[in-house]
């Protein structure tokens, strides 16, 4: 008998060593869990149009995680971007760079060492211009979605890690509010990125008494990123990746005055052409007997 309440307060003895054991393990491993603290700077240039603007600021609502700077007065040097992304603790960077008051570029850069993606900007629409019958909350956690062919190629993975970082909100943002109601929808076709934006809807409004029915509503806003260029730095360095089905914007619009010049020029020759023909049958023809120099002569 005393042998075994000898070995059942070993055993005894030796469980409460290994919950203690364990109450102090515990801690260790949560502390060496760090958690995302990722934050995006959102700036852009001088010369931004009002579409533009409205872009931005319906970016900076649906990210919390953003914090917004002045405009950049200068276009050459972008690695400034990187120290001003440094000074507010920001390791992602969202750069609108505005050219000629029409075209709009995007850089998305992963601060200070890269890699840095320069996209176009194109078919912009803002939520105030949708009208949208989608509504989510102001400062909510989104959930960044993509489409099964970013997997296919090299630069498109990249692509996808670049976007994940920059438009995940971290569980540790401040202006974050406990809910996810809206879905950030990426979309690879034709070699461009189309972005939408989605509410989540769990009951069906006509049939609020119903079984629970999720649904998606598009609140916006929509635009389409043509990627350029892919860089090993942040706003520099060697080419990781390079487009090359894209044209400029400005090679576009040249091409068509270019089109025009051209027809202006074809009608002017075609003009010159007619009198001069007209000229040579003039005088190819006899001299008429009523003319003015035989009926004075």
């Amino acid at each position: 008998m005393a042998t075994l309440l000898k070995n059942a307060t070993e055993i005894q003895k030796g469980k409460n060593k290994k919950s203690k054991d364990n109450a102090t393990a515990g801690p260790s491993e949560e502390k060496t869990y760090k958690p995302r603290k990722d934050k995006t700077l959102l700036l852009c240039s001088r010369g931004v149009t009002q579409r533009m603007r409205h872009l931005m600021r319906d970016l900076e609502v649906l990210l919390p995680h953003t914090k917004k700077d002045s405009k950049l007065d200068t276009k050459s040097s972008l690695h400034l971007i990187n120290e001003l992304a440094d000074l507010h603790s920001c390791s992602n960077t969202l750069y609108f760079e505005a050219r000629r008051h029409e075209d709009l570029y995007l850089w998305l850069s992963r601060s200070p060492n890269g890699p840095s993606i320069k996209c176009h900007v194109q078919n912009i629409h803002t939520m105030d211009e949708l009208k949208m019958t989608g509504n989510c909350l102001k400062g909510s956690r989104g959930l960044v979605s993509f489409d099964g062919s970013w997997d296919n190629e090299e630069h498109t993975k990249l692509l996808k890690e670049v976007l994940t970082h920059t438009f995940s909100v971290p569980k540790t943002s401040r202006r974050l509010k406990p809910f996810i109601d809206h879905i950030l929808l990426f979309s690879l076709l034709d070699n461009k990125i189309w972005f939408r934006n989605f509410q989540i809807i769990e009951k069906d409004p006509l049939t609020p008494t119903g079984p629970p029915i999720p649904s998606l509503v598009e609140i916006g806003p929509r635009f389409v990123l043509n990627p350029i260029r892919i860089f090993e730095g942040s706003f520099g360095g060697s080419t990781l990746y390079s487009n090359p089905e894209f044209i400029s914007p400005a090679a576009t619009r040249a091409s068509i005055k270019r089109d025009a010049g051209q027809k202006y020029k074809i009608r002017k020759q075609n003009e010159i052409e007619r009198d001069q023909r007209q000229k040579r049958i003039r005088e190819e023809l006899p001299e008429d007997q009523l003319s003015r120099k035989k009926v004075f002569a």
